[in-house]
């Protein structure tokens, strides 16, 4: 059981599992906030989008 218990702290002290919970409570993580601001057209993220240029184009040009 000791053994059990010393796996839920790092060398340092911390508790491995309040860690956990907390990052949990935290919010949107990196990835997520990439994603969204993909999705809504932040700046630089279109290497991020799922957009389809060609289908983009040609709307366009059906518009035009």
């Amino acid at each position: 059981m000791n053994n059990e218990k010393e796996r839920q702290f790092t060398a340092a002290g911390t508790n491995i599992q309040e860690v956990k919970q907390k990052n949990a409570e935290a919010g949107l993580s990196y990835n997520e906030v990439k994603a969204l601001l993909a999705q809504s057209g932040g700046h630089g993220t279109a290497i991020y989008s799922d957009t389809d240029v060609e289908e983009v184009r040609q709307d366009i040009q059906k518009h035009q």
